[in-house]
């Protein structure tokens, strides 16, 4: 399906060269990419400079060049060929990524949060797929490049585009929601991630609230009602609240658990979702306000939720050799997550040995160690073993050493001998949870008692 034309894009970016009226199928800032009538983006970091790969982005189906005007034309183009002349491409990626967001004119649903934007994404794209041509991020598209790319890869029938959107610090948002520029904005929550750089849990809520930026006059936030530092969106912006407190436009009640997933009521009804913890009631929420928001009615809404298709890594329940359960939720870890998948496992039932597998959690700044530290808060019978890895994991265990020493527990520097400790675990009575944070690799573990 054609995005655009070479004439569209010359409407935008004037200082052109070629002529015709080409169709455009795909853009791409990957020159080993093979694809057919391509637009190659040449981006430049501190390390590379793609506009040397041309020629392999040219040989691999590019029609179209965005270039940068200071950078000389590669000998090989042919003189006809199209090239779109910018000062700074990444700039120009985004620009016209904004101006294709408009053309295709979709509802944009914008999500933020700490934790859990990516399950919330894939439960709200499960639900508003079942009545719109949806399109939305795959993997971890959700950045200044990434969130561009998403758009650009948008059919031109797209009813409704889900973006999710990360950040680090301060702006970032704000850049993403002014390409993006969503009616319904949801923030997740507010966590620990990211607190190295933007110094504390309130610098943390008001980088996430740069989402509301461009929201027109009938769009809607739905947020956390649980955190109290996003309350005063409510002053100024439609509002909706999900949360376990009573005060919330929307409560959930009746949180159960069992092997096959969590049921939760919300709004009257009674809900399921094949994924394990009352949090994941919460993020289930925010995807059914959209739907109602969408009007879409709640038996499909229902049956969506039902048949979730879910990114890996994020507690995926797996089969070891010996039939060990594995929980792999080794995507991405923060203080409140993890507590949050040790609640889940210790509330699961049918296991004799419950066995936690803790990497470090990253970017946590100087606050590192009184993180670490308060995950072994959560941390007690029925939970068995509690072994650590990284730097900073050691904590855990240390604090769990204080608070349960008869509890089996240690810290490892080395992956091998980690694994020759989980063998003692590999039967069909035993639960293994694998959290760290996603550069410690814990799936490479996983791979090796699954194989």
């Amino acid at each position: 399906m054609m995005l655009f034309t070479t004439k569209w894009l010359a409407s935008i970016f004037t200082n052109n060269r070629g002529e015709g009226t080409l169709p455009l199928l795909e853009v791409t800032t990957d020159s080993r990419k093979k694809c057919k009538n391509s637009l190659f983006v040449p981006l430049v970091g501190e390390k590379f400079d793609a506009h040397d790969y041309a020629e392999q982005a040219f040989e691999n189906g590019a029609v179209a060049f965005l270039w940068n005007e200071n950078n000389p034309l590669p000998d090989h183009l042919p003189d006809h060929f199209p090239v779109f002349f910018v000062k700074d491409t990444l700039k120009a990626l985004q620009e016209l990524a904004w101006h294709y967001r408009n053309k295709v004119n979709p509802i944009v649903i914008g999500i933020t949060g700490s934790n859990g934007k990516t399950t919330t994404k894939d439960l709200t794209t499960s639900i508003v797929s079942s009545s719109y041509v949806t399109h939305f991020t795959k993997g971890n598209l959700n950045n200044h490049i990434g969130l561009p790319l998403t758009i650009l890869s948008m059919p031109a029938n797209t009813e409704v585009l889900i973006v999710e959107m990360g950040m680090s610090d301060f702006g970032e948002i704000e850049l993403l929601t002014s390409i993006a520029r969503p009616k319904y904005a949801m923030i997740t929550n507010i966590g620990e991630s990211h607190i190295e750089y933007l110094g504390s849990r309130e610098g943390i809520a008001k980088a996430k609230k740069e989402i509301v930026k461009e929201l027109p006059d009938d769009g809607v936030v739905i947020i956390d009602g649980d955190e109290p530092l996003l309350y005063d969106l409510k002053q100024s912006y439609r509002t909706e609240t999900c949360g376990f407190n009573a005060t919330n436009s929307n409560v959930i009640r009746k949180v159960q658990i069992t092997e096959k997933g969590t049921q939760f009521q919300f709004c009257d009804e009674t809900f399921h979702v094949p994924l394990l913890g009352e949090h994941h009631a919460k993020n289930a929420s925010f995807a059914i306000e959209i739907g109602k928001l969408l009007c879409i009615p709640f038996d499909k809404i229902k049956k969506s939720l039902e048949s979730l298709t879910q990114t890996g890594m994020r507690f995926e329940l797996l089969k070891g050799t010996d039939g060990e359960t594995i929980i792999n939720d080794a995507y991405n870890a923060s203080p409140t997550s993890m507590k949050a998948a040790i609640e889940v496992v210790k509330q699961m039932t049918g296991y004799r040995e419950k066995v936690l597998v803790l990497g470090d959690i990253l970017e946590l700044g100087a606050k590192s160690a009184a993180f670490h530290k308060s995950v072994a808060e959560v941390i007690e019978p029925p939970i068995t073993a509690v072994y650590t890895y990284g730097k900073n994991a050691k904590f855990i265990t240390d604090e769990v050493q204080k608070k349960h020493p008869n509890m089996q527990f240690k810290h490892f520097t080395e992956k091998e001998a980690l694994l020759h400790e989980l063998k003692k675990h590999k039967n069909e009575s035993s639960l293994l949870l694998f959290k760290a944070s996603r550069g410690l690799k814990f799936e490479l573990l996983i791979e090796k008692l699954i194989d």
